[in-house]
């Protein structure tokens, strides 16, 4: 097993889906087959389906980060997952004089996301037909 997971994180990294996909089907009937004394077997057969679930809903967003990293590009947005993670966390501290609730939170990441999207003025125009012209919002650096 240790060797096919192994098979599945090169494939999966270098985005060769069908081969990814086959060998984490040949995963997770290894682990159906098993007839072991082992109290977690259920736990871990649940997870490699969940596994393979979530990989075959995700297929289309799988890249070859191998491709990507041999030409210079970026393969990580952890930097940036960062930076948004502790922005959140000082805003929403107990602490903080004018923290964000979950509610508000969530709906400023939705305004941010229509804003860097572009898709922002269809908002506005859904959420007040009244309104005849959206002015510019200058796109933050």
């Amino acid at each position: 097993m240790p060797q096919r997971l192994e098979s599945i994180k090169w494939y999966l990294w270098h985005g060769n889906r069908f081969q990814a996909m086959q060998h984490i089907e040949l995963l997770e009937m290894d682990a159906e087959c098993l007839e072991i004394d082992y109290l977690k077997l259920s736990k871990m057969a649940k997870a490699i389906r969940e596994f393979r679930v979530y990989i075959q809903n995700n297929l289309d967003f799988i890249v070859n980060y191998g491709e990507r990293y041999r030409c210079g590009e970026r393969i990580s947005t952890g930097f940036v997952e960062s930076a948004v993670n502790q922005i959140i966390a000082k805003r929403m501290v107990k602490k903080q004089q004018m923290r964000w609730t979950l509610k508000g939170a969530h709906l400023l990441l939705q305004v941010r996301t229509k804003v860097l999207d572009q898709r922002w003025k269809d908002a506005i125009k859904q959420w007040y037909p009244d309104t005849n012209q959206v002015e510019e919002i200058p796109m933050a650096a």
